[in-house]
């Protein structure tokens, strides 16, 4: 891979994971700036401090935006923003 493949893969990336973090901030009424949401940050518990209810709002988010459908099989998605852009990506890939 090229040097500009590889920082058209990294902007790709880095815009995936900055519009599920929108996604997630507004679509939720969280009172955070989404700067300040690390992609690695646990979004339940300690993280965000989302809850079960959350989940299937941001189920909804993903499919509507992304047209990617998180099954209950795929509940390890819910782990951060990496693990979420990282489905979507991989669903998204042919």
């Amino acid at each position: 891979m090229e040097h500009q493949e590889v920082m058209q893969c990294a902007a790709a990336r880095r815009a995936v994971n900055d519009r599920v973090k929108g996604l997630i901030a507004e679509g939720l009424g969280l009172p955070i700036d989404v700067m300040l949401i690390d992609d690695d940050q646990p979004l339940f518990g300690r993280g965000l401090e989302l809850d079960s209810l959350d989940t299937l709002e941001i189920v909804s988010l993903i499919d509507e935006n992304f047209g990617v459908y998180i099954t209950d099989d795929d509940k390890y998605v819910f782990g951060s923003i990496n693990t979420i852009a990282d489905f979507i990506e991989q669903a998204r890939t042919p």
